[in-house]
């Protein structure tokens, strides 16, 4: 089997709750995705998804990451896309970095691999351990209020797991944070995320103020050892995110930060390939997992749900479906959660069939 031609799309993903809001008063209603479809000489074909969120985030955009799958699909015509170590070995040998770009390639060759196979994805990254898995939810950073009655609304749809959104000023942050801890039960599970967007003085004061709460703190800063001086002294768990981007970074975030959890994203591993490595090392280290990417809807969803399915229920403990958060159903809005929980598609390769007429005419075709 041969990549004879790769097409990138480009399509709009709104957020279904209005405005999302995080650290920093960076603000999303809209975000600008990118699709990609792999075509193969035997008539597969692969799709694959990266959704920025904002420009500010991580450092990464829409049209750079397009500029760079340029060069991606030019290197990769002719290879086989099962072949996942060889794509991924062209791709690194064309572009240093540019993770975000190969990510929608990888994830698409990952596809094209099931569906050749008549397997779903899950079936190939070890199997289905994690039936029906509970799902998160965002709390987008509002006033303490506000936050509290999200969480109290989406509870009543089954979520019990968020995601708070802070990383601003922090006794208004400690607010926030203890009205969303009694808007849930015994059994909510709750991050307050800065996503990096405390200064190291701000995230001490916030995590002083958090002592007792039962909450986890996410990435507090925006570097690695900021973090590990924030949390210094503190019983809180600890989760890192943006600043891990690679294996090495793992065995950091565990002996040097003492974190519980480190949360992967896609985009910045290079793809479903290094998430699914780096997930297995997580287990190995008895950490717990979280897995995500940056934003998009139904592809990013399934892909989501295949990693999620096959990790240790004991040890996930985030995950989202991002296609309840957006509009960006592209598949029918599949897969589809049900009161709370999520499982993986069924059907071969991301388990889902992509209305094209959504997406309307590439912005441009390598072949």
């Amino acid at each position: 089997m041969k990549i004879i031609g790769v097409d990138v799309f480009r399509y709009t993903v709104g957020y279904a709750h209005g405005t999302y809001v995080m650290s920093g008063d960076r603000v999303a209603a809209t975000e600008d995705g990118t699709v990609v479809r792999v075509r193969t000489d035997e008539g597969i074909e692969g799709w694959g998804e990266v959704t920025t969120l904002g420009k500010t985030y991580l450092p990464t955009f829409p049209a750079g990451i397009r500029t760079a799958l340029k060069d991606l699909a030019l290197a990769l015509l002719g290879a086989d896309p099962r072949n996942l170590s060889k794509v991924n070995r062209i791709m690194n040998a064309t572009l240093m970095g540019q993770e975000f770009a190969k990510s929608a390639i990888d994830i698409a060759c990952w596809d094209i691999f099931g569906k050749s196979l008549g397997l779903p994805i899950s079936a190939l990254i070890g199997g289905v351990i994690n039936e029906r898995f509970p799902i998160y939810e965002a709390v987008p950073l509002d006033r303490p209020e506000a936050m509290g009655e999200f969480v109290k609304a989406r509870r009543a749809a089954g979520i019990n797991r968020f995601q708070l959104k802070v990383g601003n000023n922090p006794f208004d942050d400690i607010a926030r944070t203890k009205a969303s801890v009694n808007a849930g039960n015994d059994q909510t599970i709750i991050v307050a995320d800065s996503n990096g967007g405390w200064s190291l003085a701000s995230a001490k004061l916030a995590i002083q103020g958090l002592a007792g709460f039962p909450v986890y703190v996410e990435q507090p800063c925006r570097s690695t050892i900021d973090c590990i001086l924030a949390h210094r002294g503190s019983a809180l768990p600890l989760v890192l995110d943006e600043s891990i981007v690679n294996q090495d970074e793992v065995y950091r975030a565990k002996y040097e930060a003492n974190a519980v959890s480190i949360n992967l994203k896609f985009g910045k591993l290079g793809g479903l390939t290094n998430t699914v490595k780096i997930r297995d090392l997580m287990q190995e280290l008895n950490l717990a997992v979280s897995v995500e990417d940056m934003w998009g809807g139904d592809i990013i969803t399934a892909a989501t749900s295949h990693v999620a399915a096959t990790t240790r229920p004991e040890s996930l403990l985030m995950t989202p479906f991002f296609n309840d958060w957006t509009d960006g159903h592209l598949a029918g809005y599949l897969p589809r959660s049900e009161n709370g929980f999520g499982s993986a598609p069924k059907g071969p390769g991301l388990g889902i069939e992509i209305d094209v007429d959504r997406l309307g005419s590439p912005l441009f075709t390598i072949a």
